[in-house]
């Protein structure tokens, strides 16, 4: 397996792709400075509390007031409370919890009254961006995630992922934990830290120590809403919490950011910041390693299938429905094969998708029909197998009776939602365009007028690919009839991320040339 990220840096924002073997299986948009991300900490004021819901809304700063559950609390939420409340009267003095008592846990079937009130200042934690209409959600148990740990303050308990099997690995990371960590600091042991030394685990504790130490410096004095402790930039979490032997690559487009990466990375894992690799080429970075083109096909209505079947994708308020189609695929080995060779290769594809659009919430799932009890079993298996390496939280019910498989899916970001459809540029809906033949004697003709006016060292034309063949196909084509006219060759490149009535010229430093 091989794992790549391609980051192509934007005026106003960056994309990040992850590729597994050349296929695009996560895509993330950074804005920069964006607020309200998940793992975000805010102190927050209480604006109301709403016995009825057993929660209260929370004013962080956004435009609607952010929602917090009483689940949400934590068991540990009157020592948060009492931290902050102290750290604001300056009765605080250190963001050490030695000396710290620690209070009673709440009672975990409480009334929300009972703890909060209204205008009271808080310190909570984004668990879920705003999602359409709907304010961040909440949580008041803050953590801070580190590379290999996760800190969990006012505990003393020791967890270790679950994915570390060895339990004689998990006994050693327990015990180095006990001996390393703070008292009144509990921890969680992410699974990137099997067979890590004591000196790896001591550095990655001392840092998420030194946040908490800046997070408890910001709280003093301030006045709610404030930020008091930001997550880190999408390229680095996804860094942080993917990074390993298998990454071969991380392409970066941005002289900046190819700086900020390779020193993260340094910081992270010594010795791997080599795979950081500055691109400089004249095709745009998605369009150099396939993802425009794999962007337009997965981000559809319709996604097609290798073997001639596709899927359908609708969206509604309240779930997404995915239909499985088997198109023009063929077999001689009867129908009941074909059904699950194609709801395998589905499954397959679909299980790529969700994790892709970042899908949650309730996703149904029309399989095609089998008849064979066996043949839904294997089903299932295939969806759970692929389903497996999804680090969001899921759960997959087995078929109704009416052969829908339910998928539920953990929504903690909104759904990346990228239009494939193309608008005319020329008739911008009307329905009506130029003849295409005029169009391409446009593209000549501006071509004419940059080689005998503005004389340029070198020229290169950016268009469809549909286009790009219409110039470049056959002996004498259209492209070496330019080279006899004007005694230069002017490269033609197709770009799929290009409308089909769209065209650009460029320079040897790749920027567009006005006409």
């Amino acid at each position: 397996m091989k794992l790549e990220i391609v980051v192509d840096s934007r005026s106003n924002d960056n994309w990040i792709a992850l590729l597994k073997d050349g296929k695009l299986i996560e895509l993330h948009e950074d804005k920069g400075g964006t607020d309200f991300a998940v793992g975000d900490i805010y102190l927050g004021k209480v604006r109301r509390v709403v016995p009825s819901l057993n929660a209260a809304f929370v004013d962080v700063g956004y435009e609607k007031d952010a929602f917090l559950h009483y689940l949400d609390l934590g068991p540990q939420y009157n020592s948060f409370a009492r931290f902050c409340k102290n750290t604001l009267r300056g009765k605080q003095n250190v963001p050490d919890l030695r000396y710290f008592k620690l209070e009673k846990d709440i009672e975990k079937e409480g009334k929300i009254a009972d703890v909060l009130s209204s205008s009271q200042s808080i310190l909570v934690q984004v668990a879920k961006e705003p999602i359409s209409a709907k304010g961040p959600r909440l949580c008041s148990e803050v953590t801070i995630a580190g590379r290999y740990l996760v800190l969990v303050p006012f505990s003393e308990k020791v967890s270790i992922s679950q994915k570390i099997k060895e339990n004689e690995e998990r006994t050693r990371l327990k015990k180095i934990m006990q001996k390393i960590k703070p008292k009144n600091f509990g921890v969680i042991i992410r699974t990137v830290a099997e067979n890590k030394s004591l000196e790896d685990l001591e550095s990655d504790i001392k840092q998420l120590l030194e946040k908490w130490g800046q997070m408890y410096g910001n709280i003093k004095g301030s006045r709610s809403p404030k930020k008091l402790l930001g997550e880190l930039n999408r390229t680095s979490s996804m860094l942080r919490d993917l990074l390993n032997g298998d990454f071969a690559n991380i392409h970066v487009n941005n002289d900046i950011i190819y700086d900020e990466i390779k020193e993260y990375v340094s910081s992270i894992a010594p010795g791997k910041e080599k795979i950081v690799k500055h691109y400089s080429g004249k095709l745009d970075v998605f369009e150099r390693f396939g993802i425009s083109k794999q962007i337009k096909t997965l981000f559809g209505k319709k996604v097609p299938l290798n073997s001639g079947g596709y899927l359908i994708i609708e969206h509604t308020e309240a779930m997404h429905v995915i239909d499985v189609n088997s198109g023009n695929r063929k077999g001689a080995d009867g129908q009941e094969s074909n059904a699950l060779a194609t709801n395998i290769e589905a499954a397959e594809e679909i299980a790529r998708v969700l994790q892709l659009r970042d899908m949650g919430g309730i996703i149904c799932v029309d399989f095609i029909d089998m008849h064979d009890k066996k043949n839904n079993k294997v089903l299932l298996e295939k969806l759970k197998e692929f389903m497996k390496p999804d680090r969001a939280k899921h759960n997959i019910a087995p078929p109704s009776r009416f052969g829908v498989v339910e998928i539920t899916r953990q929504r903690v970001r909104p759904e990346t939602d990228i239009k494939t459809g193309e608008s005319c540029p020329t008739c911008k809906g009307t329905g009506e365009i130029q003849a295409s033949i005029l169009f391409a004697e446009e593209i000549e003709s501006n071509l004419e007028y940059l080689m005998s006016k503005n004389k340029p060292g070198q020229i290169s034309l950016s268009v469809h690919p549909y286009l790009e063949a219409y110039f470049t196909k056959g002996l004498m084509s259209k492209q070496m009839r330019w080279f006899f006219k004007y005694k230069k060759w002017v490269p033609v490149r197709g770009l799929s991320s290009y409308k089909l009535l769209e065209y650009s010229f460029r320079n040897k430093k790749n920027k567009k040339i006005k006409v």
